[in-house]
């Protein structure tokens, strides 16, 4: 898990190196997270969807999510997701490793590479339908 952890924060300070050789633009690195995080992530065959330590990825076939700057998109998401909605940064967050839903739910990045993402939040079920829980959802890029 450490490793994960290392491995994720040294694609962050990659990205920041080589954006850092650019004269006029300096990224923080909520910048450089999006520039990971943007775009269509996929269950994949290794991807995984866990709530509570049990896998219930059948639950969601062809599941997957997309971002962009401040919105999202869902597809087979059932009640894990709205279909669509927006997102911002946490504002406490600096290292853009947590994520408000308009929902209300805090997303926590916990890996975050160009080809995988895994984040975790817990569903307390009280502002949508679906299994209260902690959910780590682990997506691929295609």
């Amino acid at each position: 898990m450490k490793i994960q952890k290392y491995i994720s924060v040294l694609a962050i300070l990659s990205l920041f190196a080589v954006w850092s050789c650019k004269d006029d633009d300096n990224p923080t690195l909520r910048d450089l997270a999006f520039e990971l995080l943007s775009g269509q992530w996929t269950l994949g065959t290794e991807g995984s969807i866990v709530l509570d330590g049990e896998d219930i990825s059948l639950n969601y076939p062809g599941f997957s999510v997309s971002f962009a700057d401040g919105t999202y998109q869902t597809t087979n998401a059932a009640d894990l997701f709205n279909a669509s909605g927006t997102w911002d940064w946490a504002p406490t967050d600096t290292d853009g490793t947590l994520i408000i839903l308009d929902t209300g739910e805090l997303v926590t990045v916990e890996f975050l590479a160009l080809s995988s993402l895994r984040f975790s939040f817990e569903h307390a079920g009280a502002t949508r339908a679906g299994i209260s829980g902690n959910y780590l959802i682990t997506v691929v890029k295609p």
